[in-house]
């Protein structure tokens, strides 16, 4: 995408208007995307979707006084018609000192991420052929897969840009590509259906896609002849998609307004040891493979890596500008807007550190238990740290998987299921922009029959 400049044109000019229209403070973030994708069932094309947009977003502040409008019209008179319109808003919002831009040392850029120009050129012939892939390698891998609830791949690449009054200026791309699959294995009566899927933002560093398929496959397979075991309180262990599940479960926690307004469980425990020492919680905007690497944040802030449990201890929360004035603390480059939207606080690449067992050593260990691979439900309540969800997975006996398990629910406390893992694997693998190891948790309530 070759356009990148003409955003940046777009959102000065914006600004500079929003001043002469009489804001004393103005920020324009304008954004550009592609997003394509087709999905296929028994090798027939059920979808195929292409969809672009474009837009730019107006914040103005006078007098602590905001004004928030957005717009597609790029041309001179659709922009001063904007910086009219946001700015006119303002005048008859609500006073709030918390309300300003970022400015001086707290804006730049650092490394803006992997963008693949291999990715701008992906036809929807390769991502047929992919999908069909994904089929065709879950069908080899077993017989009793027949059908498929979903197979497709897809790419997506965006451009934005940033200007602001206060110095915030940055232009950005960002592409990546995926392919997922989601067979359906028989068998005596019985359909178990399981997922498999990659993303990455080099297009050349994707997973075969016949193998995503045979993963998926042999993921569903071994569901068959599922059955519940008895409600029990046992280890139990998540496989890394799980792991990476509940470790999203914590972003509400840590998030800084939520901290503000006393709806996080974890509010008042800055400082304190929340989980074993293997256990380190980071958000890294710099990281150079990360599907959600950028250079600045939604407001201009310069990207950051920011521990949040260090070795077990809360360090840290995620703020941007507006909510840290609040709050009394400091961005964290961790403002996440779109075009039509005002920047809220949201992650970026969220994961756990690698610990130092063996993912198989993990299981080996374990007497009795379950090793959980799908999940449903709502899961995390940020507020009281209450957690239940449905799960399916492998009952474990004597180190081995035993036989497969469905229709139970995992339940407990946040805050003690932190304090209960016994074990972090080694297998960290970036599949998508939060990512996890496999996790052990030394006891949790499985209600089954």
């Amino acid at each position: 995408m070759k356009t990148a400049l003409k955003l940046s044109a777009v959102c000065e000019q914006l600004v500079q208007l929003a001043r002469k229209a009489g804001a004393a403070e103005a920020e324009a973030y304008a954004e550009r995307t592609r997003d394509s994708s087709v999905r296929v069932r028994d090798g027939e094309v059920e979808e195929l979707q292409q969809a672009a947009s474009k837009g730019v977003g107006l914040r103005v502040i006078s007098g602590g006084r905001l004004g928030f409008a957005y717009g597609t019209d790029f041309s001179k008179p659709g922009l001063k018609s904007l910086a009219e319109r946001a700015t006119a808003l303002a005048k008859g919002a609500a006073k709030d000192p918390a309300n300003g831009l970022p400015r001086g040392a707290q804006l730049g850029a650092s490394a803006e991420g992997e963008y693949d120009p291999a990715i701008a050129e992906i036809s929807p012939e390769w991502k047929l052929w992919a999908a069909r892939a994904a089929e065709r390698g879950a069908r080899a891998e077993d017989a009793r897969v027949r059908k498929f609830d979903s197979t497709g791949a897809g790419d997506f690449l965006s451009e934005s840009a940033i200007a602001s009054s206060r110095g915030a200026s940055g232009q950005s791309r960002a592409s990546y590509a995926y392919v997922y699959c989601s067979p359906v294995a028989e068998a005596g009566g019985q359909l178990q259906t399981a997922s498999w899927s990659d993303t990455r933002r080099v297009l050349s560093r994707l997973q075969d896609p016949e193998e995503v398929g045979r993963t998926a496959a042999r993921r569903a397979a071994r569901m068959l002849g599922a059955r519940k075991p008895k409600t029990q309180k046992v280890p139990v262990v998540f496989d890394p998609q799980m792991a990476a599940g509940f470790i999203a479960g914590l972003s509400g926690a840590v998030n800084g307004l939520l901290v503000h307004k006393q709806s996080s469980f974890l509010g008042a425990l800055l400082g304190k040891k929340i989980a074993p020492a293997s256990f380190t919680l980071v958000d890294d905007a710099t990281r150079p493979d990360g599907i959600a690497t950028r250079p600045f944040d939604g407001e201009g802030v310069v990207s950051q890596k920011t521990a949040i449990v260090e070795d077990g201890v809360l360090r840290n929360f995620l703020y941007d500008a507006t909510t840290a004035r609040k709050a009394g603390a400091r961005s964290t480059g961790s403002a996440s807007r779109g075009w039509s939207s005002l920047p809220g606080i949201g992650t970026s690449n969220f994961y756990l550190k690698n610990g130092a067992q063996k993912a198989e050593e993990i299981v080996k260990s374990v007497r009795n238990g379950l090793y959980v691979t799908s999940m449903l439900g709502r899961g995390a309540d940020v507020v009281t740290g209450d957690y239940s969800r449905g799960a399916n997975g492998m009952w474990i006996e004597n180190g081995e998987f035993a036989y497969p398990v469905q229709e139970v629910t995992v339940s407990g406390n946040l805050l003690e299921m932190l304090r209960g893992i016994d074990a972090v694997g080694d297998d960290l693998d970036f599949r998508s922009s939060t990512a996890a190891p496999t996790l052990r948790f030394a006891e949790l309530v499985v209600s089954g029959a």
